[in-house]
């Protein structure tokens, strides 16, 4: 019973805290802060944009058209898709050959997954030197050199999300994803 003061104390602080609280919500009314919580799932819409904005394109998508999906390193520290067209020696950002680019921060927003022109037309990348892949190869450039300059946590996680995304929309079985191998 030596406590009964105390209790009586922090009893009264809660009131006046809840009464305080409740009387600035009241006059605030419809108008929240400006400056609210920070919500990162609000940030990532609202900054990086939905995955599923990312996979819409302007031409139709069927079911079978694409049964793999490669995840690559640009080879570079820095970049995002109209950098990459001129260090590649291309007319254009819509000549790159990849169909998405996953930004690191630094020249686009980290995570950021910008669809090519390839992706938007539904078309297959174009087999190269460095590459030898299918015609039905859904193949993602993630901004990294895999040396240096690794993923961020972001881009993993966002190439992930994407990665999801695409198996579900055209029904790719994970056996049938290819990441680099250093990729953790």
């Amino acid at each position: 019973m030596q406590n009964q003061p105390r209790v009586a104390k922090v009893l009264a602080a809660l009131l006046v805290s809840m009464t305080a609280g409740t009387v600035l919500l009241m006059a605030l009314g419809d108008n929240p802060p400006s400056a609210g919580l920070f919500s990162l799932s609000k940030y990532v819409l609202n900054h990086l944009g939905s995955v599923e904005e990312a996979v819409r394109s302007r031409t139709s998508q069927s079911t079978g058209r694409w049964s793999r999906i490669e995840i690559y390193y640009s080879g570079t520290k820095a970049g995002n898709i109209e950098q990459l067209a001129s260090l590649s020696g291309l007319a254009g950002a819509e000549d790159i050959n990849c169909h998405f680019v996953i930004c690191n921060g630094l020249g686009g927003s980290d995570g950021q997954i910008q669809p090519t022109e390839k992706w938007q037309r539904q078309w297959s990348i174009i087999p190269g030197r460095t590459w030898y892949g299918s015609g039905q190869t859904i193949r993602i450039c993630v901004i990294a050199d895999g040396k240096t300059a690794q993923p961020t946590h972001s881009q993993k996680q966002r190439t992930q999300v994407l990665v999801e995304e695409l198996r579900r929309r055209f029904g790719i079985q994970s056996e049938s994803v290819y990441y680099p191998g250093d990729w953790r």
